[in-house]
């Protein structure tokens, strides 16, 4: 009966966001023009069926209703509660219907916010996620029925994959679906704003904060992403640039454009059409991203699916999202002309900087990404495009990025630098030379990219810092008796996401040049060095878990001086329902650095294999992350305040 429910509360969704979708059309073309309340009616409604749905289908996991096909093939009684729940989007089926889900919640969320939009505007924008909500909800429906019954009930389940039973991958799904579906409302923002002619400051003002809110979700996702990756898998590594890593990269890239672009429509009314554009690339990508996991094209530990039928109709909805947005916006968007030109000295010129160097990141991924694959389908002659590739391309254009951003917070809007930006600038210049020079006399085996990017990482903090420092003490000599209440003015949210991009670099420097890694057969009782520390195999022992078997081994690491530091215990676990082993390595997490180890095979007679990894300032990746993602909730923070302190000064 559950199942059921879900189903027809699906099949209810899809109706109505198919009258969402046309609803705008009716009342633009009619003289009842309040009929464009019904739109954010149904959005609303539509919203509450999806939600049902979706709830139906976890509680179907909960209760381990093995009647229902998906339930049966990616569940089982033994399961702790938390893998059952989430093992509901550990699938094609269970995700695509959580993707769903968060797309009718942002249009929820903005029929039921932002209530000084026209309403018009609103409506069709509402209208444009209701034709997005359809296509997806077919495809659910027709293609991927997650509430599918059997006819012979197993009495349990398969179990769910065990590299997926873990708390990171269960919160980096619904993290990085909030991402690709929030640039889904950018794209409805552009696709409205074509129709209607309505790319303006005010339009801009209303996108940006969805585009902040899907840019910090789609952070934070492929942080917890790489996070999982870095101490699930046991490979020892953070990033590996994965096809289906780099499908999540591209989007993020151009939303990273995307959104310092929609900020010079705003200050500026300049870069329209630009900003359009990007706001119809972002989620075309994420689409391309959705393709990439569900098609079976790539082969990767991420993917949920490998049914080409899946495919062809997501790509039919690639087709179809990329296409008529692409030829409205060659129809209407020489029209979307900016007011005056763009001086080569000012902030605008800064962020077309940026905006570049992005886009010819995300299509050095793509190329990266879809090279060998058409190669082969062309030729028949297999490659693999791998870190070395990336390493060579795109770490030297994020390094000219990374130099930019040191340049462009000192422009002023239209034309100009603020004041002291060329001392700042020599004393940037001035620190990095020195910091440089104290890196090459303390290690001349440094090569030119890993110098280069000790070389910008200083560059950048210098530069920010100062700007901190100077902004601040200007704002407190001028302002001293309201000094608090002006403060929040200040471009903090900007500081903190390009100190987060600092922080970040330092970690990823920091592991990829200084790290040192160890790899022995070992007998119970024997060391392994790793650099100036030792390890010893102290024991191997068995325990019992929830829905395992785990073989542990116990690494006692001391330093030089044969002070004893900690123990770690790596493990390998055996899961007899999915008769499938998985690694989990062992990490003792300082501020400075990681101990990482992993446990290979072995049996007492030959010795067991041990890989352990001394990892710098590896942490400081996530740390960096948290920040980006933090600088981009904050300047929503900072502007509700300051819109709630302009009105409360009109007021009085």
């Amino acid at each position: 009966m559950i199942a059921e429910i879900g189903l027809f509360s699906l099949t209810l969704a899809f109706v109505l966001s198919l009258s969402q979708s046309v609803a705008p059309i009716f009342a633009s073309y009619s003289s009842f023009k309040e009929s464009h309340i019904f739109t954010l009616r149904i959005s609303l409604l539509g919203t509450i069926f999806i939600l049902l749905s979706f709830l139906c289908l976890v509680l179907l996991f909960i209760v381990s209703d093995f009647s229902v096909a998906l339930v049966a093939e990616h569940s089982h009684t033994s399961k702790p509660m938390i893998y059952k729940i989430s093992g509901t989007w550990g699938n094609h089926e269970g995700s695509l219907l959580m993707w769903i889900l968060i797309l009718s919640i942002f249009s929820a969320g903005l029929a039921l916010t932002q209530k000084k939009m026209p309403l018009a505007q609103k409506s069709i924008t509402l209208g444009v996620q209701g034709a997005i909500t359809s296509a997806f909800l077919a495809l659910c429906l027709f293609a991927s029925n997650p509430f599918e019954r059997l006819t012979n009930i197993p009495l349990n389940g398969n179990g769910l994959n065990p590299v997926l039973q873990d708390i990171g991958l269960a919160l980096h799904p619904p993290t990085l679906y909030t991402g690709y579906v929030g640039l889904s409302l950018a794209f409805s923002f552009a696709v409205a704003a074509l129709i209607t002619d309505s790319v303006d400051r005010s339009w801009a003002r209303y996108m940006r904060v969805w585009v902040q809110i899907a840019w910090c979700a789609l952070t934070l996702g492929i942080g917890l992403g790489s996070w999982w990756a870095y101490y699930e898998l046991g490979w020892g590594g953070w990033w590996f640039w994965d096809p289906v890593e780099n499908a999540s990269l591209m989007p993020w890239l151009a939303a990273t454009a995307l959104l310092h672009s929609v900020i010079v429509v705003e200050k500026q009314e300049q870069l329209k059409s630009w900003t359009v554009l990007l706001a119809i690339t972002g989620f075309s990508l994420s689409l391309l991203g959705t393709f990439i996991v569900r098609s079976g094209l790539l082969t990767s530990v991420h993917s949920f699916a490998s049914d080409p039928t899946r495919g062809l109709f997501i790509l039919g909805i690639l087709f179809f999202s990329i296409g008529p947005p692409l030829l409205l916006f060659a129809i209407r968007g020489p029209k979307l002309k900016s007011d005056g030109a763009i001086n080569l000295i000012s902030r605008e010129t800064a962020l077309i900087t940026n905006n570049f160097l992005l886009i010819c990141a995300s299509i050095v991924v793509l190329i990266g990404t879809f090279y060998p694959l058409a190669l082969e389908l062309a030729t028949g002659t297999k490659i693999t495009v791998g870190p070395p590739f990336f390493e060579a391309t795109f770490n030297p254009i994020m390094g000219l990025l990374v130099i930019a951003m040191g340049i462009g917070p000192f422009m002023i809007w239209k034309r100009g630098l603020t004041p002291k930006s060329r001392h700042i600038w020599v004393f940037g210049a001035g620190i990095t030379g020195v910091i440089c020079f104290i890196f090459i006399k303390a290690n001349t085996s440094l090569s030119i990219p890993a110098l280069a990017g000790i070389g910008a990482v200083t560059w950048l903090s210098t530069t920010i810092l100062s700007d901190i420092f100077i902004r601040v003490r200007v704002l407190n000599r001028n302002n001293k008796h309201n000094f608090w209440q002006r403060i929040v003015h200040l471009q903090w949210s900007m500081w903190i996401a390009h100190l987060g991009v600092v922080i970040f670099l330092i970690g990823a420097l920091g592991e990829s040049i200084f790290r040192t890694e160890a790899i022995s057969r070992m007998q119970i009782g024997e060391q392994i060095s790793i650099g100036t520390h030792k390890a010893e195999l102290k024991s191997i022992s068995m325990r019992a878990g929830s829905n395992f078997e785990a073989l542990i081994a116990a690494l006692s690491i001391s330093d030089g001086k044969n002070n004893h530091i900690g123990t770690l215990y790596p493990e390998k676990r055996i899961y007899p329902v999915e008769k499938q082993t998985t690694t989990e390595a062992a990490i003792r997490r300082k501020l400075t650095h990681d101990y990482y180890a992993v446990l290979g095979d072995g049996n007492k007679a030959d010795g067991y294999t041990i890989r352990i990894y001394y990892k710098p300032f590896v942490s400081w990746i996530w740390v960096g992350v948290i920040l980006m993602a933090s600088g981009a909730m904050i300047s929503i923070l900072l502007k509700h305040i300051i819109n709630k302190q302009t009105s409360t000064t009109l007021q009085s």
